[in-house]
């Protein structure tokens, strides 16, 4: 791997000149950097998914078998194609044939109703789905049909795990469909045509208007991003990496799977976070990487080892805006892990922004900050005209870089709302940045509660929670939580002569939307308090979730 020639040295002085390396330039695309890690970690294990075990060399080639099924099943360059399933060897395959085909990805959240993965589904335009039926009691097929019986995606449905309909494709059958259709020479020549600037997926991410944004990312962008920012925390040839955070998000993605790709790690999934599980797979494995949300971490703290051997564990990082210091103290010395990181991102930058490089930075820095820029990233701290502000003082800050997205996808108004002539995201966070170039992240512009680690967009659960009969108007806010770091509360005014209680509610709007979206508490009012422009004013109603 070439070590890019240094260069803007004073800007970014305290990146060690071994940690600049471009992967884009010699992985090209993400299905070409699995050909690139079977040539350079053939024989180290690459996948450990229960009782499937993939060497580097056998992924390759489960790969090609993968692309062969994705073209066998009409998809051409440029086709959209939505994988909506829990993370499992599956789940790789499937994105890596997609790619590998020229087409690209559409991640849905598992925790999504049939309504909103509809929505992203009519959006992105995707012409096929991947999914499962036996996913936490979820029948994703049916929920979609339920939805919207019309969707294009539904013409193609390959059900990786569970029960199968008539007019869906057995994940067996998928890969035979290939293998009888489409050689591997012309697998390999889709492979080939994949360029670094071609789009590798839609992230789709919800906002304040109220309806999800399709993050448009190339390959180069995904793999100079994370592959950088895994040889930054030291991952390495034969490490074992416990993906606890899910696939449809970069986090378990990019900076899961993909990384551990890149680097020669085996990637080991898991579905859903159990802590006792989690302790002995960690034993078991001899798992030694480990990211995820601070409640992950937390919960494993509060467990202790339950006699689990956690001895392997070397690299760690608690991911969130905002993370208490005193978690990552207990981190390195109650797991004993040698390296703890922490960074920032979003999604409309590649979900890289700063980071802290652990062979570099101190303890103090690491737990109290969210690091410097990452490599050939620019940031700017500004007040609400746009001016920068003086060292130390809180501002919006904006990025720009290669790890900008490209934009979203069919929405050029909105992406000129957030990027402006020059290049420059405005990410809507209130930051601090000290005379060294640390980010302190302050408070969010946005109105978005995190809810252990996933994002929540008030304006969204406003907009779905609102089709209530009883519901006249509705305002949601974030609130601190001991666990959670946030949830959601709901202020609703009722319809004249409505029967509404919170249980009621709060039943009805777990079958509208994802769990984590759920409003915890209902709280009843006569009218939402606005200024004298007809805003709702949403500080008012923090301060009355937090005093009740």
């Amino acid at each position: 791997m070439a070590i890019d020639p240094i260069g803007h040295r004073d800007q970014w002085s305290y990146i060690p000149d071994e940690l600049r390396i471009r992967y884009d330039r010699d992985l090209v695309s993400i299905p070409n950097a699995v050909r690139v890690a079977a040539e350079r970690f053939g024989s180290l294990e690459a996948l450990v998914d229960g009782e499937v075990r993939m060497t580097f060399t056998e992924l390759e080639s489960a790969m090609i078998d993968s692309v062969r099924a994705v073209i066998a099943l009409g998809v051409e360059p440029g086709d959209r194609v939505a994988i909506w399933a829990p993370n499992s060897f599956h789940w790789i395959l499937a994105a890596l044939g997609i790619q590998g085909a020229g087409g690209i990805l559409v991640p849905i959240n598992t925790r999504f109703k049939g309504e909103e993965a509809a929505f992203v589904l009519r959006k992105s335009g995707a012409r096929a789905l991947v999914t499962v039926t036996d996913f936490l009691g979820n029948d994703y097929p049916e929920m979609l049909r339920a939805a919207d019986p019309a969707a294009s995606a539904l013409d193609r449905v390959v059900v990786a795990s569970g029960a199968v309909g008539q007019r869906e494709l057995s994940w067996d059958r998928f890969l035979a469909r290939g293998r009888e259709i489409v050689t591997v020479a012309q697998a390999q020549a889709a492979i080939d045509a994949v360029g670094s600037d071609a789009l590798s997926d839609i992230m789709f991410t919800s906002g304040t208007t109220g309806h999800p944004k399709g993050v448009m990312l190339s390959h180069g962008q995904s793999l100079r991003a994370h592959g950088w920012l895994a040889k930054v925390m030291d991952f390495r040839a034969g490490d074992r990496y416990l993906i606890i955070p899910p696939f449809f998000h970069t986090f378990g993605y990019k900076a899961g799977w993909m990384a551990c790709i890149v680097h020669g790690v085996c990637s080991i999934p898991q579905r859903v976070f159990d802590v006792d599980a989690v302790l002995r797979t960690v034993a078991d494995e001899r798992v030694s990487i480990l990211l995820g949300p601070p409640t992950m971490f937390q919960d494993m703290l509060d467990a202790g080892s339950r006699g689990n051997d956690l001895s392997s564990l070397r690299v760690t990082m608690p991911s969130a805006a905002s993370v208490p210091p005193d978690l990552f103290r207990r981190i390195a010395t109650e797991l004993g892990a040698e390296i703890v990181h922490s960074g920032y991102g979003l999604t409309e930058a590649t979900s890289l922004v700063t980071a802290t490089v652990p062979q570099v930075d101190d303890v103090e820095d690491i737990a109290t900050t969210v690091g410097r820029a990452a490599w050939d990233v620019e940031l700017r701290v500004v007040d609400d005209e746009g001016h920068d502000v003086p060292t130390g003082e809180a501002g919006e800050l904006l990025v720009r870089g290669y790890n900008v997205m490209r934009g979203y996808w069919e929405d050029p108004e909105q992406t000129a709302e957030v990027i402006d002539a020059e290049g420059w995201l405005s990410t809507g966070d209130v930051v601090a940045m000290d005379e060294r170039g640390f980010v302190r992240v302050v408070d969010r512009k946005k109105d978005v509660v995190v809810v252990g680690g996933f994002n929540v967009y008030p304006a969204e659960v406003e907009r779905m929670l609102g089709e209530h009969p009883s519901v006249a108007e509705i305002a949601v806010v974030g609130v601190p939580d001991v666990r959670m770091g946030e949830v959601p509360v709901a202020f609703v005014v009722p319809r004249p002569r409505g029967a509404l209680t919170e249980g009621e509610f709060r039943v009805w709007a777990a079958k509208k939307i994802a769990n984590f979206k759920v409003p915890r508490r209902m709280i009843l009012v006569d009218a939402l308090p606005r200024n004298a422009s007809m805003k709702v004013l949403k500080n008012a109603l923090r301060d009355r979730a937090n005093a009740e």
